[in-house]
């Protein structure tokens, strides 16, 4: 894209675009036909620590005009986690359909490290390339920067954006595997990437594709461009949301511009909750923290005339479902590993369909090298088995620890009644935290060695049993005998 294009494209909307209300929406409905049989082409948006609540879609009062459209187009995920609550592993999880930890991915990895999401995963991107589709990879991808982890070794046909978190120095600049600009303004990200990716579609022409395009924020230290800095009146966090919004909206028009609309499957996504700042919503904690406000994101999706309109999605599902159930619905055959996600498809369409259920665990950054679990979930039920340092109440005697301990009493939650984790109902079900404690040892004993040596060991380090001083004390139950 030439100077004259790109400066044409970030200048077409002047000021932020105000709230876009539902009935709004409805009244600029697609009413395009499908010009082609087959599987659809898709769009994947992911953005870097965007919280449950910072959509107006999803409560937030900042403006997001685009995608509260795209939900008033589709169907809208209530409860939809991410795999991890950090970068790497949680992106690992959503592109093999495979828990990072599986994958050689465990929290987030540094610039120039040997190390990246294991050679031998099978990516959603190499399914789509065995099949013909054309495939791009735009912004953040943060597993692995050395070349042979690089987007292009992994199933993209080509890749534009900075390969890792944009809190990252250097913040390096790449096409393909060559290194454009060593630091790059990181204010012009959101548009820079949003021009790749309106070029990429309006050069397409009739071949599928997959397009994958990694929002570098609203991570810490979040930013806009001069055109969006000050405007949202919620600060640097709402100002760069706003203009991912506007990107989102960008990569609408250039759908439909080019009549790919009814053939093409949009979804929209976080990799995990919000870090210092940002809406988690009514959850309990944030971004590494495993309580659902660190886990639950949004997911819109948009297929016109296939997805139906104004649809509310309130079944569990995980960023590990993605890659299955686009198995299914693009017909992109199977993946060669065994996978942790299940096939979700009939939850975007809406058939009525029922879905496997399947325990999900919740792993934790702290201590260990990030191989810590903290909490099993299935359905309704949460089972909290550990808690970590930093913030997170009650641990062993050293406020200082950073790493995690094993609860002398685990903790269950009712995720359905108690969505923000503030009651514990464990003495009142011990038929359910039995079979979850059970079911989570099983699944443990499947990952690698470092896995289950690491749940071993958090299992030797018993809690306390009571908060640090100066929070209100956590007492013992009366069968307590430590």
């Amino acid at each position: 894209m030439d100077r004259r294009k790109f400066l044409a494209l970030v200048g077409s909307s002047v000021t932020v675009p105000s709230a876009l209300g539902l009935e709004a929406a409805a009244e600029t409905k697609v009413h395009a036909q499908r010009k082609r049989k087959g599987p659809p082409n898709v769009v994947v948006m992911i953005c870097d620590d965007l919280g449950f609540g910072d959509l107006g879609c999803y409560g937030s009062k900042l403006a997001t005009p685009n995608l509260d459209r795209m939900a008033a187009e589709g169907v809208r995920f209530t409860r939809f986690n991410a795999g991890h609550p950090i970068c790497s592993a949680s992106r690992a999880a959503l592109l093999t359909g495979r828990y990072g930890l599986r994958c050689n991915t465990a929290g987030a990895f540094p610039p120039n490290t040997p190390r990246g999401t294991s050679l031998d995963e099978t990516l959603l991107s190499d399914l789509f390339h065995a099949k013909g589709f054309k495939t791009k990879a735009i912004g953040k991808w943060h597993l692995g920067d050395a070349p042979e982890y690089l987007p292009t070794s992994r199933g993209f046909d080509s890749y534009f954006g900075i390969p890792y978190s944009v809190d990252m120095h250097p913040t390096r600049l790449v096409r393909d595997k060559k290194i454009l600009e060593e630091e790059t303004d990181p204010k012009q990200l959101t548009p820079r990437y949003t021009a790749e990716a309106v070029e990429f579609l309006d050069h397409v022409g009739g071949d599928p594709f997959f397009l994958y395009l990694g929002f570098s924020y609203p991570h810490d230290p979040p930013m806009a461009s001069d055109r969006f800095a000050g405007k949202s009146g919620l600060g640097d966090q709402g100002d760069s949301i706003a203009e991912i919004d506007w990107s989102a909206g960008e990569i609408f028009k250039a759908i439909e511009r080019n009549g790919l609309g009814a053939d093409t499957l949009v979804m929209f996504t976080s990799d995990h909750g919000p870090w210092f700042q940002g809406n988690p919503g009514a959850l309990r904690g944030r971004k590494a923290s495993t309580f659902e406000g660190g886990f639950r994101v949004p997911l819109i999706a948009r297929w016109p005339g296939v997805i139906a309109e104004r649809r509310v999605e309130e079944t569990p599902c995980s960023n590990l479902d993605v890659l299955p159930s686009l198995m299914k619905v693009c017909r992109l055959g199977s993946s060669p590993k065994a996978l942790d996600g299940v096939d979700a498809s009939a939850l975007l369409f809406g058939t009525g369909d029922t879905i496997e259920e399947r325990a999900r665990i919740y792993f934790s950054p702290m201590g260990d090298h990030s191989l810590d679990v903290h909490c099993i979930r299935k359905g309704d039920w949460k089972l909290r088995v550990a808690q970590g340092a930093g913030g997170e109440v009650y641990l062993n005697d050293s406020a200082s620890s950073p790493t995690s301990a094993w609860l002398q009493h685990p903790e269950l939650y009712n995720l359905g009644l108690d969505p923000a984790e503030s009651y514990d109902v464990a003495k009142y079900h011990p038929e359910k935290v039995a079979a979850l404690m059970a079911e989570l040892d099983a699944l443990v004993a499947t990952f690698p060695p470092d896995v289950t040596e690491a749940y071993a060991s958090l299992k030797s380090r018993l809690g306390a049993g009571t908060t640090r001083a100066g929070a209100s004390p956590r007492l013992p139950s009366p069968s307590a005998s430590q």
